[in-house]
Formats: structure tokens, C-alpha cells, sequence
């Protein structure tokens, strides 16, 4: 008796660890009649400053008013603290802030979402930014309310590319075969990219709106998942120097990092000087970033850059 038990135990253990498995496999593999193409890491760089100045300043006035960034932030009720954060500082320089919540809060408005699933939330932010804005904005910005992003080198960083094509730009991370854009650093999509996502949305069998039920994939591994079907797959974005300009952690946590694994150049291997965003501030480090970004100032230095990105008009923003 005592051996068929353990024979039944065991049999158990493995049918649960086969239902996962083939779970998993049910959401990464791409369905039957698909064409899968052999892709390798991607990177897209931001413009070189040279090839920007060499522009005409026809060139110059017309690139800087063909980007029109339209930010969507996620959020619950547990991040008043941070969303207040965000509406005061970085989503000003948005050409288009909203935040798309859970649920109805007082305090704040909101595009109410009416569900906690965070892929459930992120479905329905992409469809009705989709509907309503299609025609008003070429890139869509995600973030959460823990990320601090400078819009003004996110259009920097877009310059020369074609909103028109699927672009699917952030820190990409691979898992097993899935290549995604890690939601921590913030989501950037072209308007094509979201067109093709909201009809893919249409096939719940290519894209459902509920995972599985013993396996359940990260809301922005869902996303990856989603537009691998449609050909738009996730590129890492990097400065001209190859550095990475989305970044999943805070600035303190990359200079911690420099500091102990090359001291001799802190700054120059924590960051890139045209960085997008940085991940896993508190309300008051957003308050601080906004200082350093935008406020501080060495008297008597100007960069002269060769493009200027103006708010969005009635903005409050530094």
C-alpha cells in the first residue's frame, strides 16, 4: 500500500509539473499557420548630435513638431502618493498626460478602468488611447507611477524614426524565447505598433484578455506575446555610444552599482547623458529628478542644442 501511495504521489507531482509546462509553452509558441522568423537581440540608437546640427533649421522646426508623445500612466489607489508625484512633475512635458486607473479615486482624475488585473488595465488603456487619440498622437508613452521619464529625450531619441513602422522600443529582457520590453522602464510603441496591437486584441486565441489558469505571464511579457503575433518585436533603445537609455532602476541604485564595480568612472558607467527614463522612485526622488533635470543650472553654460522641444501650450511644466 505504502509503495502505490508514493507511486500516486509521484505520478501527481509530475502530471502538475506537465499541466505548467504545457501552460507556458501555450502562451510563448506562436499558434499553428504562423510564420516565425529567427530574431536576434534587437538595438536602435538615438540620432547622432552631429547629423542633428547639420539639419536645416527648416528641418530642425519641422522634426520637432512632427513628435507628439502621448503619455499613459497605470495606477491604483495604493499610489496617491506617487501619482500625485507624477502629475506635479514629468508628465507636464507630455504633449498628452492621463492616468488610467483601477478604480475611481476623489482626489484625482482619471480614466477609470473598473479592474486590478494589470494586463486587463493595460488592454483597456492601449484600446481607448487607440479610439480616442489615433489621429492626435504618433508614439505612446506607458509608465508606472514609479518612473521618472524625460519626454524631451524620448523625442529626441525618436527623431528619425518612422512612426508609420512597428516600433516597440525600451529595455528589452529575454526570457527563454520571449524577447520584451521590461515595463519597469517604460513602454514606448509607434501608432502602426498600436494599431496592429488593437486588432490582434480582437483574437483571443493569439491575445487573450485573461492568462492561464496555472501560468499566469507579467503583463508586459503579455504584451510581447501579443505583438510577436502581429511582426512587432521589442528593440532596446541606446544612446549613440551604446548605452542604455530606458533604465529599470534609480539613479542611485546605478551609481551604487558603478561605484563598486568600476570607481574609476563612476558617472561614465552609470548612465547615459541622454537618458529616457530611470525606475523605483518615491514621490519625493521625483521631486529631486525634476530639480536636477530641470531647474539646476551652472550660470553662464549653454548647450546649444540644436533642437528645441517646446510644451505642450497651456502647460504648467519647468
Amino acid at each position: 500500500m505504502i509503495s502505490e501511495s508514493s507511486s500516486f504521489v509521484k505520478g501527481m507531482m509530475l502530471g502538475g509539473l506537465f499541466c505548467v509546462f504545457v501552460t507556458l509553452v501555450g502562451h510563448i509558441k506562436m499558434g499553428h499557420g504562423t510564420k516565425t522568423h529567427h530574431h536576434e537581440h534587437h538595438h536602435i540608437q538615438a540620432p547622432n548630435k552631429e547629423d542633428v546640427s547639420n539639419l536645416s533649421e527648416g528641418e530642425r522646426m519641422e522634426l520637432s513638431h512632427s513628435i507628439r508623445v502621448y503619455c499613459i500612466i497605470l495606477v491604483k489607489p495604493k499610489d496617491l502618493g506617487n501619482w500625485a508625484a507624477v502629475k506635479e512633475t514629468w508628465s507636464k512635458h507630455c504633449d498628452k498626460a492621463e492616468f488610467y486607473s483601477s478604480e475611481s479615486v476623489k482626489v484625482f482624475d482619471s480614466v477609470v478602468l473598473n479592474t486590478n488585473d494589470m494586463w486587463v488595465m493595460m488592454r483597456k488603456a492601449y484600446q481607448l488611447a487607440y479610439e480616442r487619440y489615433k489621429d492626435e498622437y504618433n508614439w505612446f508613452f506607458l509608465a508606472h507611477p514609479t518612473t521618472f521619464a524625460v519626454i524631451e529625450n524620448l523625442k529626441y531619441f525618436l527623431l528619425k524614426k518612422d512612426a508609420s513602422q512597428p516600433f516597440y522600443i525600451g529595455h528589452t529582457v529575454k526570457s527563454g524565447e520571449l524577447e520584451y520590453v521590461d515595463g519597469d522602464g517604460g513602454i514606448v510603441l509607434s501608432i502602426e505598433s498600436l494599431k496592429r496591437l488593437c486588432q490582434v486584441f480582437e483574437d483571443s486565441d493569439k491575445c487573450p484578455e485573461q492568462g492561464g489558469l496555472i501560468w499566469k505571464l507579467s503583463e508586459d511579457k503579455q504584451l510581447a506575446v501579443c505583438l510577436k503575433y502581429t511582426g512587432v518585436l521589442a528593440e532596446n533603445a541606446e544612446d549613440s555610444e551604446g548605452k542604455d537609455v530606458f533604465n529599470t532602476k534609480s539613479v542611485g541604485s546605478l551609481i551604487k552599482e558603478a561605484m563598486a564595480n568600476h570607481p574609476q568612472k563612476v558617472v561614465e558607467g552609470c548612465c547615459s547623458d541622454m537618458a529616457i527614463t530611470f525606475s523605483g522612485l518615491a514621490s519625493n526622488h521625483m521631486h529631486v529628478m525634476m530639480y536636477g533635470v530641470y531647474r539646476l543650472r551652472a550660470y553662464g553654460h549653454n548647450f546649444k542644442d540644436a533642437l528645441v522641444f517646446l510644451p505642450p501650450v497651456g502647460s504648467e511644466n519647468d
